[in-house]
């Protein structure tokens, strides 16, 4: 594999499982140096080993992305050990599965204070080491759901649809500056990812991910082009473009399908343990890598990721197929 980010450091801020341990992974085969951020202890220490056995440099900065302070102690500590910051990627989250009615309100507001503010943080933080140099790339890492609400997810999907008007409105500000920094944001689709093993839950059933499933290495594989090829936004998965490009004509219809199948659509027919463990306010002990339980179901590529980070090989290749077509036709006329 060829080591296109040797010499450059990525921050990756939710390192420690799920999506976040992909991307180590997939950095660290490229040569780079990763700074990693998360709470949980056991997972970052993980994290380390496999970014070294990857041929990458790994250094671990413990912190509560819903700290401000935090956050700007652990980039200090990462610009202070490899002497830039080169990427920072914005991934860290936390979410409850239940009814509205059913939350505790100071649930709710933290798992906006990790999602969003966390999101915001890491950014500030980010651009604090990048504006003096006027280089740099920052990713803020959305979902489907940062364009359509559905239900049982209720602060999740508020705070990724928080994230997405904070892109947007920091995006129009660089611009306005003339800034060289790049900001991205990834739509992703529903991942075979950890979280649903530890995320906090009013469910009756263990929970899912709904509808099309993806490996989290699908996903981390597309953050690492966005990184290396900018792009202002990519949606990874057909089901992402689906959902969002629905949303935007269909509106009320998404409202009434999702009453009915959005329910029983993220829930197994196995009964929640009594005594689940969840990890909305303290990591769960453990190292849990990057994948759930629900690889069966999951797909290990995607055609539409393929086709959106290889653009100039897709417009060619449906140009030659419409090259073909039109002198099948030509020839067909003239017998």
């Amino acid at each position: 594999m060829k080591k296109d980010f040797k010499g450059k450091t990525v921050v990756i801020a939710g390192a420690s499982a799920g999506l976040g341990r992909a991307m180590v992974r997939e950095f660290a085969k490229h040569g780079a140096n990763v700074g990693m951020i998360a709470r949980g202890i056991d997972g970052l220490r993980a994290a380390n080993d496999e970014v070294e056995a990857l041929g990458g440099h790994g250094y671990i900065a413990p912190a509560d992305v819903s700290n401000a302070d935090e956050v700007e102690n652990a980039a200090q500590k990462i610009e202070d050990h490899f002497g830039t910051i080169d990427v920072w990627i914005n991934n860290a989250m936390a979410s409850v599965f239940g009814p509205f009615k059913k939350m505790e309100m100071k649930d709710f507001a933290h798992v906006t204070d990790v999602t969003y503010l966390g999101q915001v943080y890491g950014t500030h933080a980010a651009l604090k080491r990048m504006i003096p140099k006027d280089k740099g790339t920052i990713i803020l890492i959305g979902s489907a759901l940062a364009y359509r609400g559905i239900p049982l997810q209720s602060a999740y999907c508020g705070s990724k649809h928080a994230i997405h008007g904070f892109f947007e409105s920091l995006r129009s500000e660089l611009i306005h500056d003339k800034s060289n920094i790049k900001l991205s944001m990834v739509q992703m689709p529903a991942m075979n990812t950890t979280q649903f093993g530890w995320v906090k839950s009013y469910l009756k059933n263990k929970p899912k991910p709904m509808g099309r499933i993806f490996e989290p290495e699908v996903a981390a594989k597309a953050v690492v082009d966005v990184a290396r090829n900018h792009q202002r936004e990519l949606y990874v998965g057909y089901p992402t473009v689906e959902t969002i490009w629905g949303n935007k004509v269909l509106p009320g219809y998404l409202d009434n399908y999702l009453a009915k199948t959005g329910f029983k659509g993220q829930q197994t027919n196995q009964p929640e343990d009594a005594d689940r463990q969840n990890n909305l306010w303290q990591p769960v002990p453990g190292d849990h890598g990057s994948r759930g339980p629900f690889a069966a179901e999951s797909w290990n590529s995607s055609p539409e990721v393929w086709m959106a980070t290889h653009k100039k090989t897709t417009l060619g290749m449906l140009a030659g197929l419409a090259m073909g077509i039109t002198a099948a036709v030509i020839l067909k006329n003239r017998n």
